[in-house]
């Protein structure tokens, strides 16, 4: 099937330094990444970076090899977590440094996607949206455990609070899946800067009523500027054409 595509960042309305990163396999189409960085504005951004380049790295060097996908994904993250803690322990002053990620692959005939942190992958489908990743926060995990009630977990004072990022010594397990597509498919890698000013209804509306890639990632970046804008916002679509190719 052949894939539309866009992304876009913006440093937002109260930040003064976009932290964020993503990257996209312009050429392929076979991969594409966000990351956000924490842990002040030379560090947030930093990890952010190395997080990016690692993985787009890693996935390149390994991409032909025989390794299932559920291998490489977790290998590309956990390099990227490696790169990050040994530049905290080459620059002691980016000791908090760290960044969530969330990556989408297409490698043979099932996608597979893998996150850390509360960077999300949305699927849109016949007019639903559906979050695939599972926030690594500790809101997210009150709110399974049924501690917490969605209304409550949107405006809960520790809702940024992760509990998993890259660049922590004692990360131990990458969450990865297959992700199921299907022709018309249209996919939502973004940060949490998009998702902390709209909710799910909001990012369906604009999905519904806008078509091209371009246009709704504008869209989706301008919405949350307009309903505060306090994060970086950065958003990639990529859509599944009607036809296979």
């Amino acid at each position: 099937m052949k894939k539309y595509f866009t992304g876009l960042t913006d440093t937002g309305l109260v930040r003064s330094v976009n932290q964020d990163s993503y990257y996209i396999d312009d050429s392929q189409a076979r991969f594409f990444i966000v990351a956000d960085g924490m842990g002040g504005h030379a560090g947030g951004q930093e990890a952010s970076r190395i997080a990016t380049e690692t993985i787009k790295s890693y996935l390149e060097d390994n991409w032909d090899t025989a390794d299932s996908s559920e291998d490489l994904l977790q290998d590309a993250l956990f390099q990227a977590n490696y790169a990050i803690v040994k530049e905290q322990q080459l620059h002691p002053e980016l000791g908090d440094m760290g960044t969530t990620v969330v990556v989408l692959i297409f490698r043979g005939d099932e996608p597979w996607c893998a996150h850390v942190g509360d960077s999300r992958l949305y699927r849109f489908r016949s007019a639903k949206l559906e979050q695939i990743t599972e926030d690594h926060t500790w809101v997210a995990r009150g709110l399974k455990a049924g501690h917490l009630k969605p209304e409550e977990a949107r405006v809960h004072p520790l809702r940024h609070v992760l509990s998993q990022c890259l660049g922590r010594e004692e990360l131990d397990e990458i969450e990865v899946q297959p992700v199921q597509v299907q022709p018309g498919d249209r996919f939502l890698l973004c940060s949490d800067g998009l998702t902390e000013e709209l909710s799910d209804p909001g990012i369906t509306s604009i999905l519904k009523s806008i078509r091209p890639n371009d246009q709704a990632a504008q869209k989706l970046v301008n919405e949350a500027k307009d309903k505060g804008g306090r994060d970086n916002i950065t958003v990639i679509l990529v859509t599944l054409d009607t036809a296979s190719s």
